[in-house]
């Protein structure tokens, strides 16, 4: 369906970034503030008791793998939603997915309910990131073309801001207002194997879901009708990609809080690496952005301060330098 064709230097590119991940993936059990004999802790095992055991096992391997999952859906779901209307601003929190997840869990927090068990809060903000996305599609209504979405997406996005910010001015305590705020800005300290097996599921389903809506992607780039002159007619299609979006973001904003910038700017730098392709740009967009939260959580994790960096600020700090440059350099080929 695609013609779309990349460059060697472009499947070079991408092996580098193949390499990369694992070569980080190291570097992230290896870095910290303590220092640990990795090759010890990994022969004794996760039953282990050793201190380097511990650390490695029950510490900064399932962050670490955090990472690279959160990351993964995040440029995947970025991804899909530019593919799918046909926009570079294009991002999963422009549907609400993000801020229905991030709502869901600051009402489990404004209720001091959220540490009672340590699946709820990521269980309800999934739920919240399926019912934003389920308000959008009633909203938009049938048939609904891709500005129509968006302008949906922009409504139900902008209530649910305004009930958190409201939920944030009616805090119970400083203490409430404290993790809530914490929360929003994103972070993966102290998530274990509990968090990361509860949202591995949605994460998957979500991946799959995508997959199977690839081609749908491909022949949206023709433009609507062509689409559907293709035989992807109907409602299910955009449903599709919808859905698997709402799984993959919703589960990672569910244990790690709202990162922004991630699924916005990963696949503007991996699209010229697949040849505009919007199916192979899912995958690719998968790999960077596990190679860029690792990256950003290795940082966060050795910056010396009195209280940890939160990584969501990080990638801030990380993307909009990034627009910056994109802006002036579109600016410049125009006067070209």
């Amino acid at each position: 369906m695609s013609n779309h064709n990349s460059s060697p230097f472009d499947q070079w590119a991408l092996s580098i970034l193949c390499l990369a991940l694992p070569l980080a993936l190291v570097a992230a059990l290896v870095g910290g503030p303590v220092s640990i004999d990795l090759g010890a802790a990994l022969s004794q095992g996760w039953r282990s008791e050793s201190s380097d055991a511990v650390i490695l096992w029950q510490l900064r391997l399932p962050r670490a793998l955090l990472a690279v999952l959160v990351g993964a859906a995040l440029g995947m779901g970025g991804a899909a939603m530019q593919g799918m209307l046909r926009n570079p601003l294009a991002e999963p929190a422009l549907l609400g997915v993000s801020s229905g997840a991030a709502l869901a869990a600051i009402l489990l927090l404004y209720y001091g309910a959220a540490w009672r068990s340590g699946w709820l809060l990521p269980a309800l903000a999934i739920a919240g990131a399926f019912a934003a996305v389920a308000c959008v599609w009633m909203l938009a209504g049938r048939g609904a073309s891709a500005s129509r979405l968006v302008l949906a997406g922009v409504a139900i996005n902008a209530f649910l801001s305004a009930l958190m910010a409201l939920a944030l001015n009616y805090a119970p305590s400083m203490f409430a207002m404290q993790e809530i705020v914490f929360w929003l800005l994103g972070s993966l300290a102290n998530r274990g194997w509990d968090q990361l097996l509860l949202a591995l599921p949605f994460m998957l389903l979500g991946a799959l879901l995508l997959f199977c809506g690839r081609n749908y992607l491909r022949a949206l780039s023709l433009g609507e009708a062509s689409a559907a002159s293709l035989g992807f007619r109907g409602r299910r299609y955009p449903l599709l990609v919808l859905s698997g979006v709402a799984s993959a973001v919703g589960a990672a904003v569910a244990v790690a809080g709202t990162i922004g910038f991630v699924g916005l700017v990963v696949p503007h730098l991996m699209r010229p690496l697949v040849g505009q392709d919007p199916g192979r740009l899912l995958w690719a967009s998968a790999l960077g952005g596990s190679l860029l939260l690792l990256l950003a959580d290795i940082l966060v994790v050795n910056f010396v301060g009195a209280q940890e960096l939160r990584i969501g600020a990080v990638t801030a700090f990380l993307g909009a330098p990034f627009f910056f440059w994109l802006i002036v350099s579109g600016r410049r080929g125009q006067q070209l």
